[in-house]
């Protein structure tokens, strides 16, 4: 197996893809990307080295042999002009900057693209986790009802429109009535907002109702920036009354399986995929 660069960014993702190397005996070294990475990577062998250090962290990756590079883990849009680039990164940042302006699918594009020109192959994290990708049915011992069913598979449709404008990969639907789409505040952020809402509007801990739904943005390259769901995703829809969380088969990442289905049977929320062939 080639050895891989894991550029690392925020949240839980980079050490499960790191642990999975592990796991399958396959070299992992790790850039932890300044101000982004979580502790959680510190334990594989590493450096960490500033976003736009991109000169710095093509050297890196090859001083260590890597011959593959994954992009895992949350990265909030910089501020350009506060950015402290090395030469490399200096003649690279204007088209960068230029594909920003075109949304954030276009910008994961041209960073994917630096790194398939210098020669690295890119492999997506729901490539390396495999077996951690949401399966068809139900993750767990609940299951949807007809209606809550319908609320999934409207949210799904509405991530999906969302996703093709390059808003956000998440919505909440309850009562065939849309709650929120996610935008750049992530999706913690936006089941936070649901919870803030009317309990007539979103259901309570005792009368769930309602779905959130993820779905990869249909323009995105799918080897970056996947939707994950995880413990804490359940337990945040939880708070806010809703009934569960579902997407497509293959399509949404798990973070710690076992723990996600655990905590949902705890608190008798819906894990759901729809059939890869089923399209809503």
């Amino acid at each position: 197996m080639k050895k891989l660069g894991l550029i690392a960014g925020g949240g839980d993702l980079p050490a499960s893809v790191a642990a999975r190397c592990e796991e399958e005996g396959r070299a992992v070294y790790v850039i932890r990307l300044d101000g982004f990475a979580d502790d959680s990577v510190s334990r594989w062998p590493g450096e960490t080295i500033g976003m736009a250090q991109i000169g710095t962290i093509l050297k890196a990756l090859r001083r260590e042999n890597c011959e593959a590079v994954c992009l895992a883990g949350y990265v909030n849009r910089p501020d350009f002009k506060t950015l402290k680039p090395d030469f490399k990164g200096a003649t690279l940042l204007p088209g960068i900057v230029a594909a920003a302006t075109k949304g954030d699918d276009a910008l994961l594009r041209k960073i994917l693209g630096v790194f398939e020109g210098e020669g690295f192959a890119v492999e997506g994290a729901d490539d390396i986790l495999g077996s951690h990708m949401l399966s068809a049915g139900a993750l767990g011992s609940v299951s949807p009802t007809p209606e809550q069913m319908s609320d999934l598979r409207k949210a799904i449709h509405v991530a999906e429109k969302s996703g093709e404008l390059d808003i956000g990969q998440g919505a909440v639907v309850a009562d065939g009535l849309v709650l929120a789409v996610e935008a750049q505040e992530g999706t913690d952020l936006m089941l936070t907002r649901v919870a803030a809402l009317p309990q007539d509007l979103r259901g309570t801990p005792a009368t769930r109702k309602g779905a959130l739904a993820k779905a990869p943005k249909p323009i995105q390259d799918i080897r970056v920036d996947m939707p994950v769901i995880g413990p804490r995703t359940v337990e945040l829809a939880a708070q806010a009354g809703l009934a569960g969380i579902g997407g497509y088969e293959g399509r949404l990442i798990i973070m710690d399986i076992d723990a996600t289905r655990q905590t949902a049977d705890r608190l008798g929320m819906f894990v759901w995929g729809i059939a890869g062939g089923e399209r809503v």
